[in-house]
């Protein structure tokens, strides 16, 4: 009865099929009862008879076979979600098409932690099902609360809701927060996989049945089983065994971050995730904290090797903005170089990089707090051995600059469709759909982008240049910063004129006072 129902939903495109087969019946009726009816018929009648039977049937087939394939359209929308905001502009073929290329799409591992992870994890999701998110775990036996046991799993929550196939319901229950009762400020996440590692054999294990739980897109596997900790030594000596005091330590102190390493030192990987980074097409190095983040995975045993003997394309995303305690002053070349420093060579073949065209009022935010845009010095970077390609890949959400998700997604696939290609794998079936995934994104993008006419009424005096439409938002507050300036002029040329009338008026009254002395 539910699914019966759904079919009369707003914008379910399926009403209109019904209706054109009540209106089939309505003319083969007519059609029926006149032959019953009438015992002698004229030509014209016959005539009139014979169409009302060709337009009733022909409405009827009609109705009968579009209404079969909305019905497949909707059985595959509601088993892929990512269609749910662009039904508008989709139809069977694309769907099937769509599903067909997210389970024969590339395999991709994505290794770090935090912000960068989620933003990868979930731009990549549009364009393959055969994702494996590598995160940090650290932190161990930090207690919420003297009955559960807090788990290092605030990385791992955070990618199963970008990896998800419902975001919201999977944030909002994840990020539950009990209000009272002996669970008090205990989130669901904390309870959650506490009892599973309970019912699990190992923290691998407790995931990979969450990945079942949950019918996340690809998989997540933490880096290691073992307990580790992420530790930090500063430029001055100093040694911080706590990640969480790394940054502030280190911006308190006026000193760079030396090195980082993890304790213990033989901390091994898991088998499951050197199986991923044997059998991957792609390594991604997602942005993020360099230090507490990016670098520690990198470190585990095992996992240099086994990307070094990979023959995965090996991508870093690097950050846009610098990060106070960790990335004071560096450039695109020192992320690359400290990367490599604490591994070695052949960790990454490019580095993709932001083009830097933000607006400038959001850097001052940054630059307020400490932070500063990544300076692109592309000739010191290209001679440590790494190709760059520069995109567009910064937003600003929420009045934060963050790497767009779609943005980021599309410049990895077109990566891989380039490397088959060079590769001459051009009738490669892998190549071949995600080139067409690529090519039905962009058309779906101007599509959804594209302006509303404007009424003929407009003149030519209305329209925005490109180079407005691009830059507008900068010029603008460009423009309002020297309407400031000048403001601030005329204020003080004001003031300058009132005190100099006021000393003039001073010194006048103190000559008429002296005269009358």
């Amino acid at each position: 009865m539910k699914g019966f129902i759904e079919w009369f939903r707003p914008n379910a495109r399926i009403k209109r099929w019904m209706f054109l087969i009540l209106v089939g019946i309505v003319f083969a009726c007519y059609g029926i009862s006149s032959i019953i009816v009438k015992e002698e018929l004229e030509l014209t009648q016959l005539l009139l008879i014979i169409l009302s039977f060709i337009v009733g049937f022909t409405c009827i087939v009609i109705g009968i076979v579009f209404m079969q394939k909305r019905t497949m359209e909707m059985l595959i929308e509601s088993t892929d979600s990512r269609v749910k905001n662009n039904r508008k502009h989709i139809n069977i073929n694309s769907l099937i098409f769509n599903k067909k290329i997210y389970s024969e799409g590339p395999k991709i591992v994505i290794i770090g932690s935090g912000n960068g992870m989620e933003t990868v994890a979930k731009g990549l999701k549009q364009y393959t099902d055969n994702i494996t998110a590598i995160v940090t775990v650290s932190a161990y036996g930090k207690m919420k609360n003297s009955n559960v046991n807090s788990m290092p799993t605030e990385d791992i929550k955070n990618t199963m809701i970008a990896l998800s196939r419902n975001e919201e319901l999977a944030n909002k229950l994840m990020n539950y927060k009990f209000k009272s009762g002996e669970l008090k400020d205990i989130t669901f996440n904390d309870l959650y996989f506490a009892t599973l590692q309970d019912i699990s054999k190992d923290f691998t294990e407790a995931i990979d049945n969450s990945n079942q739980i949950f019918d996340i897109i690809g998989k997540i596997l933490p880096i290691t089983n073992d307990e580790m900790r992420i530790c930090a030594e500063l430029e001055n000596g100093m040694i911080i065994e706590e990640k969480d005091k790394i940054s502030q330590i280190a911006y308190d102190k006026i000193t760079r971050i030396n090195r980082v390493y993890i304790s213990p030192p033989n901390c091994r990987a898991t088998p499951e995730v050197m199986q991923a980074i044997k059998e991957a097409d792609c390594i991604v190095i997602a942005p993020g904290s360099l230090y507490t983040n990016v670098i520690p995975n990198l470190l585990v045993n095992g996992v240099y090797k086994a990307m070094k003997e990979s023959k995965a394309i090996k991508v870093y995303i690097s950050n846009i903005m610098t990060e106070p305690g960790q990335t004071d002053g560096y450039k695109l070349s020192d992320h690359i170089k400290a990367i490599m420093e604490h591994t070695g060579k052949n960790v990454m073949d490019y580095c993709i990089y932001d083009t830097g065209e933000i607006i400038p009022e959001y850097i001052k935010k940054y630059n307020l707090k400490g932070a500063e845009l990544v300076d692109s010095d592309t000739q010191k970077a290209k001679s440590l051995g790494v190709r760059l390609l520069q995109r567009d890949l910064a937003c600003v959400e929420n009045g934060y600059i963050r790497h767009n998700p779609d943005l980021v997604a599309r410049a990895i696939s077109e990566l891989i469709c380039d490397d088959l290609k060079y590769r001459d794998k051009q009738s490669d079936p892998q190549y071949l759909l995600l080139k067409s995934k690529l090519t039905y994104e962009k058309q779906f993008n101007k599509i959804k982008n594209k302006p509303k006419r404007k009424k003929k009424k407009d003149n030519k005096k209305g329209r925005k240049s490109k180079f407005l439409d691009r830059y507008g938002n900068r010029i603008e507050a460009i423009k309002n910063t020297e309407d400031v300036k000048i403001k601030n002029r005329e204020m003080l040329k004001n003031m300058e004129k009132d005190k100099e009338e006021e000393f003039i008026e001073n010194f006048i009254e103190k000559i008429e006072q002296n005269k009358k002395k």
